[in-house]
């Protein structure tokens, strides 16, 4: 059996519970200043594989997440690109639906050796109609049109803190905050609560 990195639209790992923003009509053109947009990361302190208490990135990590027909399957890959000037992991999700391929991205994330904070450097998307490619919404790399990298997961929790995710005005703008740090959920696999040493981690992508 794999290890498992966990991706939902809560965020919840170790009692913490992060919520995304009330989504709008259109994407944000710009950053709102109530929400931090700059992280104070060097380059050269940033790895393509490592975890915190609430992310792992290194590869082989896998879920498997079904309901009904529709089936995402989440793998850390042993494949690496480099974004911005920076070595990042690539992390695929591939999206079926009655055993049709819906979408294929592969997500770019490093994490930092001195505060183990997960950092998001962008998205290549495919999505299928019909077993063809019919399009490529929601896809970004920092450094390209404006795209700055986002925070996907702190490695030091603090609670009330909120953050961007994505910084990819007009095309994606996630952000999250920390309402909870003492939360249980109930899932068909069990309790999710604190991890234990070395175990599972938990992280989100809102479109």
């Amino acid at each position: 059996m794999h290890n498992k990195i966990v991706w939902l639209p809560i965020l919840l790992a170790a009692s913490l519970l992060a919520y995304s923003g009330p989504e709008t009509p259109a994407v944000e053109q710009a950053a709102d200043a109530s929400w931090t947009a700059e992280f104070p990361v060097e380059k050269g302190e940033l790895s393509a594989s490592g975890r915190n208490p609430y992310f792992i990135l290194e590869p082989g990590y896998q879920l498997v997440l079904e309901e009904g027909k529709e089936r995402l399957t989440v793998t850390v890959l042993d494949e690496t690109r480099m974004v911005e000037g920076v070595e990042t992991r690539v992390l695929e999700e591939r999206e079926t639906k009655a055993g049709k391929l819906v979408e294929v991205s592969r997500n770019y994330f490093a994490i930092s050796k001195r505060t183990n904070s997960a950092f998001y450097f962008g998205e290549e998307v495919d999505a299928y109609k019909d077993g063809k490619v019919a399009g490529h919404e929601g896809a970004w790399l920092a450094g390209v049109k404006g795209a700055r990298f986002g925070l996907m997961m702190p490695g030091q929790v603090l609670l009330k803190g909120r953050y961007y995710q994505e910084l990819a005005p007009g095309v994606a703008m996630d952000r999250a905050e920390i309402v909870s740090m003492s939360e249980t959920v109930k899932t068909p696999a069990g309790d999710l609560g604190a991890p234990a040493a070395g175990g599972g981690g938990v992280g989100s992508e809102v479109i």
